[in-house]
């Protein structure tokens, strides 16, 4: 396996995990001096009787089991007694190969793209994620509601709001001033029209241009007034002109809005075709439009607006993931909790997630196995000795401690049979 240089420092002071195996190691140990003094107490009696001999034979051969065994797992994470015997302290004085194995072990039997797509074949991964989510006695919705309101508030407060509000604002202008708009309100105005969604628009109009008048008859009549000659004014016609004027606007707004097929109808939807026309294609008015847009957008009272707009945005957010009273985590919840539905029971769905899953799970597997590999054995090789033996002694330290009990049993039962065996000879 190629070695890339690190320049990241040996991890000397990590804590250390607790010791699991010592209650065994203490067993195992006591054992072995029980043997030792079982040995010189049987000596004692061995003329006496010939079960002192066996007993004898039975603490002798323990003593060397389990003085075997003992040797056996010491030179696996240490020199035994402290002496550099060869081919002891194994694990520490073989780090670096162990890291190298690790990472290449999982390289080759979990993070090949074949062996990834097999194995999650079989994994229904979609329907786990489902009844997690829809588990009511789980309160996983609840959980992760509240979760998911409490992480938004405080990624909300804990962002700079002028910077924050600046960067918005950064942003929207940039992507306005990319977008053409003009085609698009032409788009929009043509499907508009040929759906006829515009005519209630100019209902309204019609009607507000009523009202308008209606609310400026005065200054009507006094523009009439004012360019009427002083013959006019001299006999009274300029108010009948105004009244004639009135009425005949009056009349001719109640005759458009009554009648759809009025021809001054026919004429603004015209325009309104025109206007839909060279928004698309006619490059002087997309022009002019551009220009308006980046005047509206250069234009400071749009920018502190924007800003305020924003901000009122940010506290009302915060306020409602803060507030038990809001609904923002129960829509939340109920927003998993029917996805964790749909992903339970629509099979095709499930099919769906299932694929997008395992092609990720195999391009992670592809692009980046490597580079896992590599942090695995990077990461074992930044570890000292003392917590590489510490780790690892930890984990299977107690299954080591029963081989060393086991051995100073089996080893006075051998010791036995042998005495038996010699008496018989």
């Amino acid at each position: 396996m190629t070695r890339k240089p690190t320049l990241a420092p040996a991890v000397t002071g990590a804590p250390l995990p607790p010791d699991r195996a010592r209650r065994m190691r203490i067993t195992a140990t006591l054992m072995l001096v029980a043997m030792a003094g079982l040995f010189v107490l049987t000596k004692q009696f061995l003329d006496l009787h010939p079960a002192w001999g066996y007993a004898h034979a039975f603490a002798e051969a323990a003593m060397v089991g389990g003085l075997a065994d003992w040797f056996a797992v010491t030179a696996l994470f240490r020199h035994p007694l402290g002496i550099p015997i060869p081919h002891t302290a194994i694990i520490p004085e073989n780090k670096d190969r162990i890291a190298d194995t690790m990472a290449q072990f999982l390289r080759e039997n979990f993070l090949i793209p074949a062996v990834v797509a097999r194995r999650m074949q079989g994994m229904n991964m979609a329907r786990a994620v489902g009844d997690f989510l829809v588990a009511p006695a789980s309160g996983a919705n609840s959980r992760i509601g509240s979760g998911a309101a409490e992480l938004l508030a405080g990624g909300l407060e804990s962002l700079d709001p002028d910077r924050l509000g600046g960067q918005m604002k950064a942003g929207l202008k940039h992507q306005l001033e990319r977008l053409e708009v003009a085609p698009l309100l032409g788009q929009m105005l043509t499907a508009a029209i040929a759906d006829k969604r515009h005519l209630p628009l100019m209902d309204s109009l019609i009607r507000w241009t009523g009202l308008t008048l209606e609310d400026n008859e005065e200054m009507v009549r006094t523009m009439i007034h004012e360019r009427a000659n002083a013959l006019l004014r001299f006999t009274g016609l300029d108010e009948r002109l105004a009244n004639s004027v009135l009425d005949g606007l009056y009349r001719l707004l109640a005759e458009v809005l009554v009648d759809p097929e009025h021809p001054l109808r026919n004429k603004i939807e015209e325009g309104l075709e025109k206007i839909a026309h060279d928004l698309v294609h006619d490059p002087e008015t997309r022009a002019k439009v551009e220009r308006m847009k980046r005047e509206l957008l250069d234009n400071p009272a749009v920018a502190n607006w924007w800003e305020s707009v924003w901000e009122r945005l940010r506290a009302a957010l915060i306020e409602m993931a803060r507030s038990p009273d809001t609904t923002l985590d129960g829509w939340v919840g109920n927003t998993l909790g029917e996805l964790g539905a749909a992903l339970r029971d629509d099979k095709r769905l499930q099919i769906q997630v299932n694929r997008f899953a395992r092609r990720t799970a195999v391009g992670i597997a592809t692009r980046y196995g490597g580079q896992i590999v590599q942090l695995v054995s990077e990461t074992v090789r930044r570890w000292d000795a003392t917590t590489i033996t510490a780790r690892i002694e930890n984990a299977v330290g107690r299954d080591l401690q029963f081989i060393r009990i086991n051995g100073t049993l089996v080893g006075g039962l051998v010791g036995m049979t042998i005495h038996f065996l010699d008496g018989l000879i």
